[in-house]
């Protein structure tokens, strides 16, 4: 059976983006979906020193494992400031060092939310120019705005929404 990760770019514990990542997840049939929670892994500040010191911690081996072993990824990315949050960059600076091509062309779908309007576009937009120079195959990426307007009880209640989404998760779903 294809197996497909899910990944919230947050170390928030009541992550919106994992919230979406894991709803997104749950949309996929015949596959099964493994969520990740970035606070599951103790990965230490990246640097360079402390890579040749120490090598790679075992948590981020146990990351990277489920990346190399899914047949996907469904990655919802949380914006700070208009980038990504310091626990995703600093989880995907040690990922690249473990892989250059970190993402090993898994099929992927690239989701973004916020509170706001913009629903997280300009970590996105960040996100589509550099994923792929890491091996990242998007086959669907879309912002979400207003989370808190368009999701309540566990879904998406915006028909517009709801129907892209569930349009790029067919899409991933066709991929795999």
């Amino acid at each position: 059976m294809k197996s497909i990760i899910t990944l919230g770019g947050s170390s928030s514990v009541e992550s919106i983006n994992k919230r979406l990542a894991q709803y997104a997840g749950s949309l996929l049939t015949n596959v099964r979906v493994v969520n990740l929670d970035l606070n599951d892994y103790q990965i230490p500040l990246y640097s360079v020193d402390l890579e040749k010191k120490a090598g790679f911690p075992e948590d981020l081996r146990k990351l990277d494992h489920h990346i190399a072993h899914a047949d996907g990824i469904i990655l919802s990315l949380a914006e700070h400031n208009g980038a990504y949050t310091a626990a995703f960059k600093n989880a995907f600076d040690w990922l690249s060092r473990v892989e250059q091509k970190t993402w090993r062309n898994k099929p992927m779908a690239l989701l973004s939310t916020s509170p706001g309007e913009r629903g997280g576009q300009s970590v996105l937009a960040m996100a589509l120019d550099r994923f792929p120079r890491h091996n990242g195959n998007i086959v669907f990426s879309m912002p979400f705005p207003s989370f808190n307007d368009n999701f309540k009880n566990g879904e998406v209640v915006n028909p517009e929404l709801k129907a892209q989404l569930n349009r790029g998760i067919a899409l991933l779903q066709e991929t795999i």
